[in-house]
């Protein structure tokens, strides 16, 4: 007989002390990063029905199962609105399985390194910018690794996006129309390389580029119609600036710049994706405002056992919706504590968005799920995405000398007209390009004007 040292309900009355407090310091039974420091094992840190999808539904649902709407209200306080509606009334289904207690499983190495390296090290200055203590632009790393407040835990997802110095995302991509259909199927490759607080031996910084935070392109590969179509953002470091945009389109032959705050605009026809969707940082973290923590708690996340190498181009099943298409097969894990944060577009006086809310997972500080609301309050689009180490079975991608990290799937789901984004990351697409990280050559490449008028021609 097992006896429970904590009650059934110990989590959850535990997370609503903390919100009518107001504190925010991660983990139930322990404070959770300091055990993270000391051990990489989060288990110490909650009770038994936080770690374990069984003993959280009292053995309704375990490791194993699948989640499909027969059974999908056991746990729906574990998902956010849009995954509900699909499960209920789309005909998604969601494999769970067991909850990562090993946080190294993650994190990209390197970044978790940093981490560990350089915490308590970051403040805010006055306008809400991260710094040193010293007053210098981050050196790598979850800059508040134990946020406390809601602004401290969103810089954890701006200043590092995908938490590699640099990234080469070939993509794959199809827009299921509300008829279940594929209206269109694009390839297009995502670059981005950070400036600052990068992890690497080359230091935090890239010489002459303090003033900067990231360089990010897109580009289109396939089909025809697009092929060429390419934008380039440049960040500042300081998050109050919006970057600068400029894009080549194929039927303009020349680089043109775009208006900053053209943000909320499909890249092409039929797709979901907006450049402020990113990461669910997409725009600069001080161009929205009215940050503020909204709940605590358990949630389903698709942070592991996500990653299909084994498929060819790494590329996954499909189900549900119409014609069965709709969806991507998906792993969930019980994530033992997320944080939910709000806020508003408040330097974007002509968003269709009214305000956002993102759910992130405390052990690694990544967000989990993100759902955009209109300016009546009603759900606009949802963005999932899939995270994984890159393994399984035999198969592996490696990162320098360490498994890779990095997330494998998205799902973007505009709820209103019922269109669905769903893309990966592709082992190779059209053109030859191929996925990969801390590649020493992508800025010339890919990241400067004269890259993107190039790629289109």
């Amino acid at each position: 007989m097992h006896i429970r040292k904590y009650g059934f309900d110990y989590g959850r009355r535990h997370f609503l002390r903390q919100q009518a407090l107001g504190a925010a310091t991660a983990g139930v039974l322990t404070p959770l990063w300091p055990l993270i420091a000391s051990a990489g094992d989060v288990s110490k840190a909650y009770p038994d029905e936080l770690l374990s999808i069984d003993a959280h539904t009292k053995g309704r649902l375990k490791a194993g199962d699948t989640v499909t709407a027969d059974n999908v209200d056991i746990v729906k306080h574990l998902l956010d609105p849009v995954v509900l509606k699909q499960v209920k009334e789309m005909g998604r289904r969601i494999k769970l399985v067991p909850s990562t207690t090993d946080v190294t499983r993650l994190y990209p190495h390197e970044y978790l390194e940093a981490t560990l390296r350089n915490q308590g090290k970051a403040v805010l200055d006055k306008d809400g910018n991260v710094f040193t203590r010293d007053g210098k632009p981050w050196i790598g790393g979850n800059p508040f690794p134990n946020g406390k407040d809601a602004l401290e835990l969103f810089s954890n997802l701006t200043l590092s996006w995908g938490r590699h110095d640099s990234s080469i995302y070939a993509v794959r991509d199809w827009e299921i129309g509300p008829d279940g259909n594929a209206a269109y199927q694009y390839d297009f490759v995502w670059v981005e390389e950070n400036t600052a607080a990068r992890t690497g031996a080359g230091g935090p910084y890239l010489k002459g580029e303090e003033d900067k935070l990231r360089y990010q392109s897109v580009f289109f590969a396939s089909p025809t119609d697009v092929k060429g179509t390419s934008y380039l953002n440049t960040w500042y470091y300081d998050q109050r600036k919006l970057p600068e945009l400029v894009g080549y389109l194929p039927a303009f032959k020349r680089v043109r710049k775009f208006p900053a705050n053209q943000r909320f605009e499909p890249l092409v026809a039929g797709m979901a994706l907006y450049l402020s969707d990113a990461w669910a940082a997409g725009d600069p973290m001080l161009t929205w405002g009215n940050y503020k923590v909204v709940g605590r708690g358990p949630f389903l996340g698709a942070v592991s056992q996500n990653w299909y190498g084994d498929h060819p181009n790494w590329e996954r099943p499909v189900h549900g919706g119409p014609k069965n298409q709709t969806f991507f097969d998906t792993h969930m894990e019980l994530c033992p504590e997320v944080v939910v944060i709000e806020a508003e577009p408040v330097g974007f006086p002509r968003a269709p968005v009214g305000k956002k809310r993102v759910w992130i997972d405390v052990r690694n500080m990544m967000y989990v799920a993100y759902v955009t609301y209109d300016r009546r309050g009603e759900v606009f689009k949802s963005f999932e995405p899939q995270y994984s180490l890159y393994e399984k079975g035999n198969q592996r991608v490696m990162d320098g000398a360490h498994t890779a990290w990095s997330w494998t799937a998205v799902q973007c789901h505009s709820v209103q007209d019922n269109r669905m984004s769903r893309f990966v990351q592709a082992k190779g697409v059209t053109g030859g390009y191929t996925s990969g990280y801390n590649r020493a050559d992508l800025r010339e490449k890919y990241l400067t004007e004269q890259a993107i008028q190039r790629m289109g021609t």
